[in-house]
């Protein structure tokens, strides 16, 4: 039996943000970072919000890849002005630090079923619709991802506006995000029709989208495209896990300081490549994996005559994307040393077998294997 369930509510659309009229004299928590604080991205938001005579208070610490010390005093404040709502107002950081504060607060400081609406201003990692949340203990390196369908936001609000200056190098990083999303939903062992169909969809709409959107940020449609993608992907991997890519990003981005949906894009291909398991030409035994991969490269018009031609097409296809967009597509390219990574590729092989995500992969790996992987993208 397999189950198929959507809680989140979900506004979209120009003129989105006026969801935010409809409620009035509550006492609201609002998180977000420094740089959408200062930039002044905030007011359309606030400005709603007085309109309808509601109290504010702003918590506006989030940082990239957020801390655990920045949960806990995100805690702090939820706990001395106790509101009726949270509103998370940033990128995937932002999101999932209003998820990790919320949820760990109604465990512990004795708060109930408050909702927590997202509002993403970026178009990647589809937190706005995931049970997803992931913290970092910065002291070790290391990434945690948290599961709990209590962390799931009530709302979300997609309004392309507050894409429109997000910078070109992001739109690329995040953007490529939602591919790796999307693709390892679509092959993940726990993956039915329902989460394929949003999965497909949002490949088509990268393939269509980003790189309009990278070259051309002020295009609205491109944006607005972008940014369901990102929510469809995130309503497909929510349902079924991810897998493999992730697994090692988790970790080797923690190790490397590399921006997350980068270090999956560079993996992109070399997990493919692995997880079809392609051997001689003779072999028609093709893995589930390749044939579904192939199957993507139908859905996008590019050559696929068999598994093999389609796995290799998709790739082929993957890899033109990166370069359009300027992307590195190497480790190396990152800055990391070869002896870095000689030094540190054992405990990312390990920590990656025992990521969550690794356990909806197609294929099981190694850590012989996951070395062969981190050697490739070198």
């Amino acid at each position: 039996m397999e189950k198929f369930s959507m809680n989140t509510n979900i506004f979209m659309g120009k003129n989105s943000l006026d969801r935010l009229l409809e409620w009035k004299n509550k006492s609201i928590m609002l998180i977000s970072d420094p740089y959408i604080s200062k930039s002044g991205m905030l007011n359309v938001i606030t400005d709603r919000l007085k309109q309808g005579d509601n109290s504010i208070h702003l918590f506006d610490q989030i940082v990239p890849d957020p801390p655990i010390e920045t949960i806990v005093e995100g805690m702090s404040l939820m706990r001395n002005c106790r509101p009726e709502m949270v509103i998370a107002v940033g990128g995937g950081s932002a999101i999932d630090a209003a998820k990790a504060i919320k949820y760990f607060a109604e465990k512990g400081l004795d708060f109930t079923d408050v909702p927590l609406i997202a509002i993403p201003t970026t178009s990647g990692t589809g937190s706005e619709v995931t049970s997803f949340s992931v913290i970092t203990d910065a002291g070790k390196n290391v990434k945690y991802p948290l599961v709990d369908d209590e962390m799931l936001p009530s709302e979300a609000i997609l309004d392309p506006s507050l894409v429109l200056t997000v910078p070109a190098a992001v739109t690329a990083d995040t953007g490529m995000d939602v591919l790796t999303h999307a693709i390892e939903a679509y092959v993940s062992l726990n993956a039915n029709d329902i989460s394929d169909a949003m999965a497909e969809k949002a490949v088509r709409l990268v393939f269509s989208y980003l790189e309009e959107a990278h070259k051309n940020g002020q295009n609205l449609v491109a944006r607005e495209k972008m940014h369901i993608a990102s929510c469809m992907a995130g309503i497909a991997f929510n349902q079924t896990s991810l897998g493999l890519n992730h697994g090692i990003a988790h970790i080797c981005g923690a190790k490397f300081h590399i921006p997350h949906g980068r270090i999956n894009s560079i993996l992109l291909p070399a997990v493919i490549e692995y997880n079809a398991d392609l051997k001689g030409y003779n072999d028609r035994d093709y893995s589930m994996a390749a044939q579904k991969y192939a199957e993507l490269a139908k859905i996008l018009g590019l050559p696929a005559s068999n598994p093999r031609t389609g796995v290799r097409s998709l790739i082929s296809a993957i890899t033109k994307l990166q370069n359009s967009l300027g992307m590195p597509v190497s480790l190396q390219a990152c800055g990391v040393e070869a002896k870095t990574l000689s030094e540190l590729k054992a405990e990312i092989s390990k920590a990656a077998l025992n990521d969550a995500c690794t356990k909806t992969n197609p294929r099981q790996p190694t850590e012989e294997e996951v070395q062969q992987i981190l050697e490739k993208i070198y």
